[in-house]
């Protein structure tokens, strides 16, 4: 039996439900690589398979693009991290520099980093929907555990507070696209830039609040 009949033997035996997923690993791949400019007759191409048997499993390619950011920004989310930012046992400080480790462990890897640019470009849904996420259950919830352990009172997240927020979480974000995407070595290691960045929330905090503290 030649490799071709071998490996054609090996896709038939496939179920239905993993045929997809095969197809959705590979449209990481090959949107990672080529960015979602790129059609599906080519993405079919690299996956050996027609066009039409494509559509058999996604309605269309935006059908795909929803399965790629499902498996790629919500699968490999961790709920624990939201369990961890919640945790009042634990000061907010130490709270922030595990969740950011643990973060960019998930975040700093090519296929998520590259595809979360190209989609950018793109002005697609994916960017969106995550950067909605990472509002309600990462910033949103560190501003409200600044507030509690600090004894400030509850109230809606101002617009203030949610920037300082995001400039420390793009700061973090951005030392992987100089790592991951550029090929920068940095001057300072991430542990370095993670402790820095969460300390200029925090002083940032203090200071808009009013909080008396030097840290």
């Amino acid at each position: 039996m030649t490799d071709a009949i071998a490996g054609n033997d090996k896709r038939k035996r496939l179920s239905s439900e993993e045929r997809r997923d095969e197809f959705v690993q590979k449209a990481i791949e090959f949107f990672a690589e080529e960015g979602f400019s790129s059609s599906t007759r080519d993405l079919a191409k690299r996956l050996g398979v027609t066009q039409p048997l494509l559509y058999r499993y996604f309605d269309s390619k935006n059908d795909l693009i929803s399965e790629v950011y499902e498996t790629v920004y919500v699968r490999r989310w961790r709920t624990d991290w939201e369990d961890l930012l919640a945790e009042r046992s634990v000061p907010l400080r130490d709270r922030l520099l595990t969740f950011y480790r643990a973060y960019t462990d998930v975040v700093f890897q090519r296929d998520w980093m590259r595809i979360f640019l190209f989609a950018g470009l793109k002005g697609g849904e994916i960017n969106r929907r995550y950067i909605d996420r990472v509002r309600g259950r990462v910033l949103e919830p560190i501003i409200r555990e600044y507030r509690y352990e600090n004894g400030l009172p509850e109230s809606d997240v101002t617009p203030e507070e949610t920037e300082l927020a995001w400039s420390v979480h793009g700061g973090i974000y951005y030392f992987g696209v100089r790592t991951e995407i550029y090929g920068q070595k940095p001057i300072k290691g991430l542990d370095y830039v993670i402790e820095t960045s969460i300390d200029g929330l925090l002083n940032g905090l203090d200071r808009f609040h009013g909080v008396a503290r030097r840290r």
